[in-house]
């Protein structure tokens, strides 16, 4: 199948605009690269501090000469977050693996690996997106010792993996693989828990129901089970082809799981493609048309334009918007429907994904990848157990459950659901895979607040029944790091239920969780930095057309021209909990149309 004439003429377009910046990263890639184990050009004292830790003689032996390929890993790990809990074992399993396929495994270094589930509304949570940016320098320097041929990336969830991916990119003459650790069994259903997060919203149960339902739900080791980041991650890492085919959704503890964990590590050894060149233009592309084939997690509009750049590559807002237009919806999983991700990969899961856009010509199924030698393509043929061992299976071309994963043929909608809107108050993203068409405009009174709690305060006090749009400015990357506001969900969701015409517009994230109520988010240029949203006063009517794709202001022009935007960041954003150290981020951040990156 041709290449369907919008993904060609949208990845063209990418080439031309990064053929300087792309041919740059492209040589300093080059330029890094050797034939021979790494360690043996440096010093013999630089040399003998590398394998002083060894306790295995054999490894020992190997590190201090022989021509054995060293694999640094750099992981997550932690036993405080489920996701990442499982990777407790896997340093050892993956050391065994290594040595079988005739190389040495050693932990190169530790990324921190943060929780938005537990900082969500609170003050730990203006750390989550510069996290992201800490973890690409902290693998870095995990990597920096330069005695690696190669490397395996341990991560999960929302900031680790882009993370992961921009410090590995900087070192993109290693071959890499990024090794998931599956997610949790199913628990209480999200559609469930989402109902008794409304109910306790609106104070028909009480905060011991709430803390049993997110018990339930949120219930054992392993990736929480709704759509949001964590899970657009993995899927973004297989069909980018940094994972094995079929790895991203297998559950912890499994004899599938161990069995893709085993044959990473031994593919690792084997493989000579580094990651700046499996990471081009169109595993970009791919990585776009898969976030919105899924419906995934609008903070890829942040992270992917963060990631491309780091490959020298760039991917602008349009780009997404453009795909959108051209690329169906074909899965259904919270918040965009009731079932989780295991009933996606119990469906088909990522081998039907991929293989349904690829014979559609909405995937460049040439694209390269850490396993096989049909590129993209042949993810749609996953790994699996027969008779205790891990074979390539057949292509997966039916749908288990239409659903939940529906075929291009007959999909859930038309187009992805990502949209960019502008107008006077700047540029925002928005996410309609889940808002209903009667709600995708929106035209009300704005009541503007500068921190989710005075909106959930408003929201108890009844100052919000009515038709309003939500706006909540000053928390954007440069005024507070960009937190998620998940806590406005439930009463904007309790407000729109009651009958009234409601909308959010910030400059700040929903992320994954993006749901019924319309929001324009990631308002750029944000109110810190002199954007048009720190102009708005209580009343003005806004105008939120997801349709036109429009973000307007409906006030006199004159009127609007004179007024002054406020820029001013309400105090006690930059100390407690760790956000004193992160000023130097807030001052050098870029715009969130640039990736919200410190990197430039």
């Amino acid at each position: 199948m041709s290449l369907h004439p919008v993904l060609a003429a949208v990845t063209r377009r990418i080439e031309e605009r990064s053929r300087e910046s792309r041919g740059a990263y492209l040589a300093r890639v080059r330029a890094q690269g050797n034939k021979g184990p790494r360690r043996m050009a440096l010093g013999c004292a630089n040399r003998a501090h590398g394998f002083a830790g060894c306790t295995v003689a054999e490894d020992k032996v190997e590190l201090r000469g022989g021509s054995r390929p060293s694999i640094g890993i750099v992981t997550a790990y932690n036993d405080m977050l489920s996701a990442h809990q499982p990777y407790a074992t896997y340093p050892d399993r993956i050391k065994a693996a290594v040595r079988e396929a005739g190389g040495v495994a050693q932990v190169a270094g530790g990324v921190p690996a943060m929780c938005d589930g537990i900082t969500q509304g609170y003050a730990g949570m203006e750390l989550s997106l510069f996290s992201r940016d800490v973890i690409a320098m902290a693998t870095g320097v995990s990597l920096s010792h330069d005695t690696f041929d190669g490397a395996l990336c341990l991560g999960i969830c929302d900031k680790i993996v882009p993370g992961l991916l921009i410090g590995a990119l900087t070192f993109g003459h290693l071959p890499t693989i990024f090794v998931p650790a599956g997610p949790m069994p199913s628990g209480l259903p999200n559609k469930e828990k989402g109902r008794i997060r409304q109910l306790y919203a609106e104070g028909k149960v009480d905060k011991d129901a709430l803390l049993e339902a997110e018990a339930k739900s949120y219930h054992s080791p392993g990736t929480c089970t709704f759509y949001g980041t964590a899970n657009s991650n993995q899927m973004l890492m297989e069909i980018m082809g940094l994972h094995l085919p079929g790895a991203s959704f297998a559950n912890p503890g499994t004899e599938l799981r161990d069995a893709l964990t085993d044959a990473a590590a031994r593919r690792v050894v084997e493989l000579r493609k580094p990651i700046g060149e499996i990471i081009d233009e169109r595993a970009i592309v791919n990585a776009a048309v898969g976030l919105l084939a899924t419906g995934g997690s609008t903070n890829h509009t942040l992270h992917l334009p963060a990631i491309a750049a780091a490959a020298g590559i760039r991917l602008t807002w349009e780009d997404f918007a453009e795909l959108s237009a051209v690329v169906p919806l074909l899965a259904r999983v919270y918040p965009n429907g009731s079932a989780d991700v295991n009933a996606f990969h119990a469906a088909g899961g990522m081998a039907f994904l991929i293989g349904e856009l690829v014979d559609a010509g909405l995937m460049h199924g040439d694209a390269e990848a850490v396993w096989g030698e049909e590129g993209i393509a042949g993810y749609s043929r996953p790994l699996v157990l027969e008779g205790g061992a891990l074979v390539q299976g057949a292509a997966v071309r039916t749908s288990a459950d239409p659903e939940v994963l529906a075929p291009v043929a007959s999909p859930m909608a038309a187009e992805g659901g990502l949209r960019v809107l502008a107008g006077p108050l700047g540029r925002a993203v928005i996410k309609v895979s889940a808002v209903k068409p009667e709600c995708r405009v929106i035209e009300a009174p704005a009541r503007v607040f500068t921190d989710q709690e005075s909106v959930q305060e408003a929201f108890r006090r009844g100052e919000l029944h009515r038709d309003v749009v939500v706006v909540v400015r000053f928390q954007g990357p440069k005024a507070n790091g960009m937190p998620e506001l998940h806590k406005l969900t439930p009463p904007l969701g309790v407000l729109q239920d009651l009958g009234y015409r409601v909308a959010l517009v910030t400059d700040g994230r929903m992320s994954g969780a993006s749901g019924k109520v319309p929001a324009a988010i990631h308002v750029t240029p944000e109110a810190a930095a002199g954007g048009a949203i720190g102009k708005l006063r209580d009343g003005d009517m806004v105008r939120l057309d997801a349709e036109r794709g429009t973000l307007e202001v409906l006030v006199d022009a004159a009127e609007w021209a004179g007024r002054v935007s406020e820029t001013e960041v309400p105090p006690g954003s930059d100390f407690g909990c760790g956000r004193e150290l992160f000023g130097v981020f807030r001052r050098a951040v870029g715009s969130a149309e640039a990736g919200a990156s410190v990197f430039g």
